[in-house]
């Protein structure tokens, strides 16, 4: 029989957002943070760009929310983007406080500064950096502290398997009241009770077969919430991060946006550069403009892949830049300082997500979602780069601000049901669960991809209502293991993003289609609300 675990915040995930948040609780509140894996294992420790704020004199907060909007293409909540951009030289403050190593520079007058990288999208240098490994740098740096502190509890190699809500009790008050959470490595769920829930877990990159994603990125927070009775918002929007590194080993290598902000250049195999032909920014242009056109020249062409070439630089230059970068390229039998690398793009973000206002409040009391599990208005369309980790820290923040104004006056609720496992059996065809979950990746890639077409998008929703009725039956009737439950909640928001995609009768930012391909003057969301949702509040940017 699982335990029973009482905290006053649980929050589940343990990437930038959610051990920022933790942090800024700690002081005033006993949490417990949930991680999947490792503490450190998510998309944070891999980030390589770095994050995006107005950091010297010759930025400024207007041209950084300009562009935020310019890449969103018309569906960005300005009074979001405004709050984030606004509060981002603070929350970049508290990580160098924290002890984060930001890459430092000498400027001609001999004053050493941080130096800040250029990406595609932005008009100005304003990514501050720890060279090519910001977000291991982040996440680390966030870790040690969270690992250090009295008032802070981690469980690691635990996922949730879901929300516990006063509606699924039978309450009057639809609060949320903890969570139900699988010991991976014990195989017993436990039920975990707190007066806050922070869904925290990330994206959902892992529902299409060629990703930039760790394995963690399966949108768990995203599909309890939908049960739970969220609405979700703009689930078609998902960025393709225009440059993976091509090679059957190297899995999910991302090579950081950061190289064409340097000078790279995007070449077809026999060489020639392609990018003008479909942006006057080239390979600066937003990362939707350039997966679309590497999609489209290696469709056009026949190719594998296409490649990307720094390699005029400075041989000392590229390694002091790009040293994680250099250095995985080698290992794969490339060399970036001497010739072009072949790259190709991979699903990498989940623009929309769980529908919150500036602090993080879902639609169920008690419920928080932040960084990339939610939707915020952020983003809209297409993300700018570096915004991703830069939400993290911002939304963070100001969801334990919120949280901690209610500490004092909200109870801890009463002990919650066990698990009941009295009617299920252990499973003995877990090739069913390796099976549905190789076919979910495959058609999510070819029929959900970087262009779509209504004939495509109606086979994906085909089988995945098919995959659906078996995962619910199987679910209902075996014991939950960590892949039953990752391919449940893939399963979800692989239906979230077919039908929200299928609502689109437009082109638009990261949503492409043949039948659609004019933008509509009037740009609107794409909110979805799940059948048992109840308004207990006007979730609002």
């Amino acid at each position: 029989m699982g335990k029973q675990f009482n905290s006053d915040v649980l929050v589940i995930g343990s990437g930038a957002a959610g051990l920022t948040l933790a942090l800024q609780l700690a002081d005033s509140a006993r949490v417990t943070v949930i991680s999947k894996d490792a503490l450190t294992e998510g998309s944070t420790f891999y980030a390589q760009g770095g994050v995006s704020a107005v950091l010297n004199d010759d930025d400024s907060i207007d041209s950084h929310v300009q562009d935020t909007l310019d890449a969103g293409a018309g569906l960005c909540n300005k009074k979001t983007v405004q709050f984030a951009v606004e509060h981002a030289r603070n929350a970049v403050q508290r990580l160098i406080e924290y002890g984060v190593p930001f890459t430092r520079e000498i400027n001609s007058d001999g004053v050493e500064n941080y130096h800040l990288t250029r990406e595609g999208g932005h008009s100005h240098r304003r990514v501050i950096h720890a060279a090519d490994t910001t977000g291991r740098a982040m996440e680390s740096t966030l870790a040690d502290r969270v690992k250090q502190h009295p008032n802070l509890t981690i469980y690691e190699q635990h996922i949730a398997v879901d929300l516990i809500t006063g509606d699924k009790l039978g309450i009057a008050n639809n609060r949320c009241l903890g969570a139900y959470v699988l010991d991976r490595k014990k195989q017993r769920v436990h039920a975990f009770r707190s007066k806050f829930v922070i869904l925290a877990t990330g994206g959902a990159s892992k529902v299409y077969l060629y990703t930039s994603n760790p394995d963690v990125s399966t949108g768990d927070g995203i599909a309890m919430a939908w049960r739970a009775g969220c609405r979700v918002a703009n689930m078609e929007f998902i960025q393709f991060h225009p440059t993976c590194l091509y090679h059957p080993k190297a899995k999910s290598f991302l090579v950081s946006e950061a190289v064409r902000g340097e000078g790279g250049k995007l070449l077809l195999p026999d060489g020639r550069p392609f990018m003008h032909k479909f942006d006057p920014r080239g390979e600066l242009a937003p990362r939707d403009v350039v997966a679309r056109a590497i999609d489209h020249e290696m469709k056009r062409t026949g190719s594998n892949c296409v490649y990307l070439d720094i390699s005029f630089k400075p041989v000392d230059e590229i390694k002091k830049r790009f040293p994680n970068i250099y250095q995985r390229c080698l290992e794969y039998g490339f060399d970036l300082a001497m010739e072009p690398i072949p790259v190709v793009p991979a699903a990498h973000y989940t623009c929309g997500g769980v529908m919150t206002d500036i602090n993080g409040h879902t639609d169920i009391d008690g419920l928080y979602a932040i960084g990339e599990t939610a939707h915020t208005g952020m983003h809209g369309a297409n993300r700018l780069a570096s915004n991703s980790l830069l939400e993290c820290i911002v939304f963070g923040e100001s969801a334990a601000n919120n949280i901690r104004s209610k500490l004092k006056k909200t109870k801890l609720p009463d002990p919650l049901p066990d698990w009941d496992e009295s009617r299920v059996t252990d499973s003995d065809e877990e090739v069913v669960v390796s099976h549905n979950w190789d076919e979910l990746r495959r058609f999510m890639w070819d029929y959900v991809g970087i262009v779509r077409t209504t004939k495509r998008l109606q086979r994906a929703k085909h089988r995945v209502d098919l995959l659906a009725s078996e995962m619910h039956d199987y679910y209902g009737n075996f014991r939950v293991t960590n892949d039953l439950l990752e391919l449940r909640d893939l399963t979800v928001v692989a239906d979230l993003i077919i039908r929200s995609a299928m609502q689109r009768k437009e082109s638009r930012g990261l949503h492409y289609t043949l039948d659609y391909p004019d933008t509509l003057p009037n740009a609107q969301d794409t909110i979805l609300t799940p059948d048992n949702f109840v308004t207990l509040k006007k979730v609002s940017g």
